[in-house]
């Protein structure tokens, strides 16, 4: 994927947490935590083969197990548990 593609999906979600009622400060907080657990994960990947310094039941891998209510509420809990 591109940069500019990047760029433009990362866009479109803040248009719809902008959309959701969100304000531009909450949006930048919430997309930063996920951009933060997504890049956690990408580097125990191939070529970087680091280990997480994310637990793996708070991880990006474990938001992907869920969808909907069940998603929400893992997330919450997941940056709760990491802020401690």
């Amino acid at each position: 994927m591109s940069t500019s593609a990047i760029v433009h999906k990362l866009w479109n979600y803040c248009n719809v947490l902008r959309d959701d009622g969100m304000s531009y400060g909450d949006y930048v907080e919430q997309l930063t935590y996920l951009l933060f657990l997504k890049m956690a994960d990408e580097r125990t990947k191939p070529p970087y083969s680091q280990p997480s310094p994310i637990p793996d039941r708070y991880g990006w891998q474990s938001l992907l197990k869920k969808d909907g209510d069940e998603l929400f509420t893992h997330y919450l809990h997941s940056l709760e548990r990491l802020g401690k």
